[in-house]
C-alpha cells in the first residue's frame, strides 16, 4: 500500500479497529430496546446503576454474573463512550443500551428473584425494567 512496512502496519490497524468499532455499533443497533422502552432505560438509569452495583457486591450470586456486572461498572465509570456523545440519539443511549443488555444475560443467569431482592426503586421502575430484560416472560 505505502510501500513501508510500518505505514501499512498503522493502516492495517487503523482498519481492524475501525471495522470493530463498526460491528459494535451494529450491535448496538441490534440490542437497543424497541418503542419507548429506549426512553424508559434512559429514565431509570440511576436505580438501574444501584441495582448493578448491588448485585456485583452479592457473592451468593455466580462469579460469571458478577464478572460481567463489575465490567458494566468499569465501561460505564470510563469517560470515553462507544458511540460519541455527538451522533444523534444513538450517541446518548449507547449506555443505556448496553446495560439492559447485560443486565438481559444477568436476569437468565440469576433470576428474577436475585433482582427483585436488589431492587432500590419503585415497583413501576421495577414493572419498566421487566419489560426491558425479559424479566415478566421468565
Amino acid at each position: 500500500m505505502t510501500g513501508w512496512w510500518v505505514g501499512d502496519l498503522l493502516i492495517g490497524a487503523a482498519a481492524a479497529v475501525l471495522a470493530v468499532w463498526a460491528a459494535l455499533v451494529i450491535g448496538l443497533l441490534a440490542l437497543r430496546p424497541r418503542g419507548g422502552l429506549l426512553k424508559e432505560a434512559v429514565r431509570l438509569l440511576p436505580d438501574v446503576l444501584r441495582l448493578v452495583r448491588r448485585l456485583a457486591a452479592d457473592r451468593g450470586l455466580p462469579r460469571g454474573v458478577r464478572v460481567r456486572l463489575w465490567l458494566l461498572i468499569a465501561y460505564l465509570a470510563l469517560p470515553i463512550d462507544l458511540v460519541p456523545d455527538v451522533v444523534p440519539v444513538l450517541g446518548h443511549a449507547d449506555d443505556a443500551i448496553i446495560t439492559a443488555a447485560v443486565l438481559r444475560s444477568v436476569v437468565r443467569r440469576a433470576g428474577a428473584g436475585a433482582v427483585r431482592a436488589h431492587w432500590p426503586g419503585t415497583d413501576d421502575g421495577f414493572a419498566a425494567l421487566s419489560r426491558l430484560t425479559g424479566l415478566d416472560a421468565h
